[in-house]
């Protein structure tokens, strides 16, 4: 399946997670393409939220990884970006994770080679107006 969402406000950001969520079955792996304020981790809030997360969600920039489980799934939410290879992936656990839940990857572009065939992809990008985002799903449906 592929589909764009056009999000002009946070409300239809919003929709676009929660349509997206109810896709999910529980072990899927979404990675993220997207440059620095493309709005990956403001649509992984969203995402959670419509999994029913109770906790906030905030990036993980400097965790590497944030664990959620009050949610319908298990949500592992992954930052990429210091992540140069197989060996610095490794150290992530992010092996250990796959099958276990629903993992959100952002800066995936620097583990592209190394994401399961079957990954969701999708690609954020900014708009025309300040508020307005991209995204781009293909999930291999």
């Amino acid at each position: 399946m592929k589909k764009t969402f056009v999000c002009r406000s946070l409300e239809e950001t919003e929709k676009a997670a929660q349509e997206i969520a109810a896709l999910l079955r529980g072990r899927e792996v979404l990675a993220y393409f997207g440059g620095l304020g493309a709005g990956k981790t403001t649509f992984s809030r969203y995402l959670c939220g419509a999994l029913g997360v109770q906790e906030e969600v905030t990036s993980p920039t400097f965790a590497m990884v944030h664990e959620y489980h009050t949610g319908k799934f298990p949500v592992y939410h992954f930052d990429m970006y210091r992540v140069d290879g197989r060996e610095s992936l490794f150290s992530t656990g992010y092996y250990d994770y796959v099958g276990t839940g629903v993992l959100l990857i952002e800066w995936s572009e620097n583990i592209a080679d190394l994401l399961p065939e079957d990954a969701w992809r999708l690609r954020f990008s900014c708009g025309e107006g300040a508020e307005e985002r991209m995204i781009e799903l293909e999930n291999g449906e």
